[in-house]
């Protein structure tokens, strides 16, 4: 190590942070900002389109950060050791880092290394008690620890929290059953700083059976304190019965009123304030969200909608699958049929009959997929979501019988 906390690496300079923090002067507080001025800007991940810039304020993110520390959100205090596993441009890693100082909990970057073994010698290594991800950085977590039975410490792991998408309830049987991981499901976007719902089982269902209790955990939740939450179909506001579908829209002091420079964007955004999330949902009694799909990617067969949600988390439960993506594709008959793109775990295998016949119990017929494409990746956005758009374009041509 060299002078000022300074140490040669391998072509480059890493600073330790403890060291810079003995030499460093204190600085003066600045004026107070107005809590209302910009104080941050990320892009949303073009998952169905091109990116768009979001201004988040000071107020905005004081709030969200307060919101994420209660229990009934993301549950974080200073005991705890966060490592969020998304990056800093993606919604300040969901506003972790800002809850973590807040609260004086431990903070624990993970770096350039993102693949599963990586990540499980991290949480051991550092005694992580929560952590933060999209569903396809904990399917290869789910792998490695399927493959490694009892090798990792991952005692002090107390919540698992993902969002990005939806994740598989057969998933989060998984890590509960056969590892002993809590996963929290969640929702929110870049255009909410991004917090909107968290999932916990409610305490009317304390005594639930295992099965209740997994079937709730697997719905994306109850709206955080402040975030108000309707939808809405061609017939006006959905009631909430938990079957009926509509456009989730929400409201509150960190939602977005607005996309950075962009003027052609107004339809959504309504005249009472209300941001319309192009996520396609059923809301229940309890006031718990279930994601049915985004509004780009359902599938209108027939004049009947299908989620491909729905679908992915299906298959995604079939021993031999480890990745799903469904996708519309054209037909002369039904206008779209679903197309399944499968990736299949190391060393196994699955035909087209036998995932159309695991998905049966499940799904009317016609939901069913027209075709299977087995691939060997899905491609992702740079904050490791399931890109489809480019799964679209990839099978823009192609035709089922």
């Amino acid at each position: 190590m060299r002078e000022g906390g300074v140490r040669e690496g391998a072509g480059a300079e890493v600073h330790e942070y403890e060291a810079l923090l003995a030499v460093a002067a204190p600085m003066d507080d600045g004026p107070d900002p107005d809590e209302r001025s910009a104080a941050a800007m990320c892009y949303t991940t073009g998952t169905t389109g091109k990116p768009k810039g979001v201004l988040y304020s000071h107020r905005a993110l004081v709030l969200h950060t307060f919101a994420a520390s209660l229990s009934s959100c993301l549950g974080i205090g200073e005991h705890d050791i966060v490592t969020p596993v998304v990056p800093m441009f993606h919604a300040n890693a969901w506003g972790l880092p800002y809850t973590a100082a807040m609260l004086g909990a431990g903070l624990v970057m993970p770096g350039p290394h993102l693949d599963a073994a990586s990540l499980v010698d991290l949480f051991e290594r550092e005694r992580v008690t929560i952590t933060a991800g999209v569903p396809t950085i904990w399917m290869g977590v789910l792998q490695l620890l399927d493959a490694n039975p009892g090798k990792y410490d991952l005692s002090a792991l107390r919540s698992m929290i993902v969002g990005g998408s939806a994740i598989p309830q057969a998933m989060i049987e998984a890590f509960d059953r056969r590892h002993g991981l809590h996963v929290v499901h969640a929702w929110g976007m870049t255009e909410m700083t991004p917090l909107g719902t968290a999932s916990y089982v409610p305490s009317d269902l304390t005594d639930a059976s295992d099965e209740v209790k997994f079937r709730q955990r697997a719905k994306q939740g109850r709206p955080s304190p402040f975030v108000e939450i309707r939808a809405r179909n061609f017939d006006g506001l959905v009631p909430w019965d938990g079957a009926t579908m509509g456009e989730l829209e929400v409201r509150g002091p960190w939602v977005a009123a607005a996309y950075y420079n962009r003027d052609d964007c107004g339809d959504r955004f309504t005249d009472d304030g209300w941001f319309k999330t192009g996520d396609i949902v059923t809301i229940d009694e309890r006031a718990t969200v279930s994601i049915q799909d985004r509004a780009k990617d359902l599938i209108k067969s027939g004049g009947e909608w299908i989620s491909s949600v729905a679908l992915e988390s299906a298959l995604m439960g079939h021993p031999a699958v480890a990745e799903a993506a469904v996708i519309p594709v054209a037909s002369a008959k039904w206008d779209e049929r679903p197309l399944a793109a499968v990736v299949l775990k190391s060393g196994a295998s699955a035909s087209p009959d036998e995932l159309r016949h695991f998905l049966e119990p499940f799904f009317p017929k016609f939901w069913l997929p027209a075709a299977f494409e087995f691939i060997d990746a899905i491609p992702r956005t740079s904050a490791g979501k399931f890109q489809k758009s480019a799964l679209r374009a990839r099978f823009k041509d192609y035709q089922v019988a």
